[in-house]
C-alpha cells in the first residue's frame, strides 16, 4: 500500500488518498468498474421498488381496514382524522398519514378491489403517480393501461400526467396486453421519482436521515459557489475530501485553500444542533491539514462550523482551550466566535454568510413544506 497517491507530505496513519489516473490502471479496469457500476445500480433499484411494493400494499390494507368499517359499520370521516392522530403520534417520523392522504389510501383501496393486480403491477409504482392514476382516471381498465406503460417506458408522474391529460390511449389503442416485467432502467424517470420519494424513506425510517443529508449538500453546494464567487481570494480544493486517519475514514466537507491570506480553510456543515464534539471534529481536520497540507510560510488553517441553531453558553465553553481559529456560526445567528481580526476584510462578513445561509437554508425547507407551514423557519 507504499504505492498509493496522496496530497501533502508522507506521515505514518494518515493519509489524504488521491485516486490515479486512468493512464496508471490496468487495461481492463474499465470495463470491470461499468460492470460493477450497473451492478449496484440495478440491485440498488430493485431493493428500493420492494420497498416501495411493501409500503404501497400497506397503504392499499391501511385503506381497504378504513373502506370495509365504513361500509359495514356506517363509521364517518372522523374516524380518519382520529386515526391520522394517533399514527402520527405512533409514528412521529412518517408523514404519509395525514387525514388527505388517509382519504387517499381509502380511496386507493376502492379504485383497486383485485388484490393480484395490485401486487403485480400497482405496487411498483411511486404513491404519487399512483394519486394521479386515481384522481384523473376512472376506469379500472384505462388506469391499468397507463400504470402498465409507465413500467415499461419509466416515465415520472409529470410524464404520466401529461400523457394522461393528452388521451395517448386514444393514439395508441386501448388493449391492454402483456408488458415488460424487468425492472425500469436505473436513470430513468420511474427510478429517479422512487429514491426520491419523501413518503418511501419515511416509511423505513431513514427520511430524516435522508432530509439532514440533502439539507447538508445544497448547504455545500451553496458555500461552494458563495465564497468562490466573493473573488476575494478563495480557491476551491476539494468538497467531501477523503482523509484516512490511524485506518479510519473521515470526510472533510469543504476545503478551499485562500490566496491572499496563505492559509486553508475548512468548512463542516451540520443539519442539526450544535454538538460540543462538532468542535473537536473540526479541529482534528484543521490539525491534520496543518500538519500534512500545510506549506512552512502558510499561516494556520481556518475552521469555520455551520450549524442549525446553537447554544452560545455552550459553544464557548466548547471553544475553549482550541488554539486553532474556529468560527462556529448558525443559519440565522451571528458567528458566537469572531475570527482573528486580520482576517475579517478577506473572508466573508458575519452579515454575509447570515444572509446567504438564510436564503439557502430557508429555500430548501420550502421545498419540503407545504405552503401552509413555510412561515415557521428553522
Amino acid at each position: 500500500m507504499s504505492n498509493r497517491k496522496s496530497m501533502g507530505k508522507a506521515k505514518d496513519g494518515v493519509l489524504l488518498p488521491v485516486a490515479p489516473s486512468l493512464s496508471e490502471v490496468p487495461s481492463g479496469y474499465i470495463d470491470m468498474r461499468n460492470a460493477i457500476i450497473a451492478k449496484i445500480q440495478k440491485n440498488r433499484l430493485r431493493f428500493a421498488i420492494q420497498v416501495n411494493s411493501g409500503m404501497i400494499e400497506l397503504y392499499w390494507e391501511i385503506g381497504n381496514e378504513i373502506l370495509n368499517r365504513q361500509k359495514n359499520e356506517g363509521w364517518g370521516a372522523k374516524v380518519i382524522d382520529r386515526l391520522s392522530k394517533d399514527l402520527k403520534e405512533s409514528f412521529p417520523d412518517m408523514n404519509g398519514f395525514s387525514p388527505r392522504n388517509l382519504g387517499n389510501m381509502k380511496k386507493f383501496a376502492e379504485s383497486w378491489p383485485n388484490i393480484l393486480i395490485l401486487q403485480q403491477v400497482v405496487a411498483k409504482l411511486p404513491w404519487r403517480s399512483n394519486i394521479i392514476l386515481m384522481d384523473k382516471l376512472h376506469d379500472e381498465k384505462t388506469r391499468l393501461w397507463y400504470a402498465q406503460r409507465l413500467l415499461e417506458n419509466g416515465w415520472s408522474s409529470n410524464i404520466l400526467d401529461m400523457m394522461i391529460t393528452a388521451r395517448l390511449i386514444e393514439r395508441q389503442g386501448k388493449t391492454v396486453n402483456n408488458f415488460k416485467r424487468s425492472l425500469p432502467q436505473p436513470d430513468s424517470d420511474l427510478a429517479r421519482d422512487i429514491f426520491k420519494d419523501l413518503y418511501l424513506f419515511d416509511y423505513i425510517g431513514t427520511g430524516g436521515q435522508r432530509r439532514e443529508l440533502e439539507v447538508e449538500r445544497s448547504l455545500m453546494d451553496h458555500m461552494e459557489k458563495f465564497l468562490i464567487e466573493l473573488g476575494q481570494g478563495f480557491a476551491f480544493v476539494g468538497r467531501q475530501v477523503h482523509l484516512e486517519l490511524g485506518g479510519e475514514d473521515f470526510y472533510i466537507d469543504l476545503l478551499f485553500y485562500h490566496l491572499k491570506l496563505r492559509c486553508y480553510v475548512v468548512i463542516e456543515l451540520k443539519a442539526c444542533k450544535f454538538e460540543p464534539g462538532f468542535i473537536a471534529q473540526l479541529n482534528c481536520y484543521q490539525n491534520v491539514v496543518n500538519d500534512i497540507l500545510r506549506h512552512p510560510d502558510d499561516k494556520p488553517t481556518i475552521g469555520l462550523l455551520l450549524v442549525k441553531s446553537k447554544n452560545k453558553t455552550v459553544v464557548e465553553y466548547s471553544l475553549a482551550g482550541f488554539k486553532n481559529p474556529i468560527g462556529v456560526a448558525d443559519w440565522q445567528d451571528r458567528l458566537t466566535k469572531e475570527l482573528p481580526e486580520e482576517l475579517k476584510s478577506s473572508l466573508p462578513t458575519i452579515d454575509e454568510i447570515e444572509r446567504e445561509l438564510d436564503i439557502e437554508i430557508l429555500g430548501a425547507s420550502k421545498k419540503e413544506k407545504s405552503p401552509k407551514k413555510r412561515g415557521k423557519k428553522l
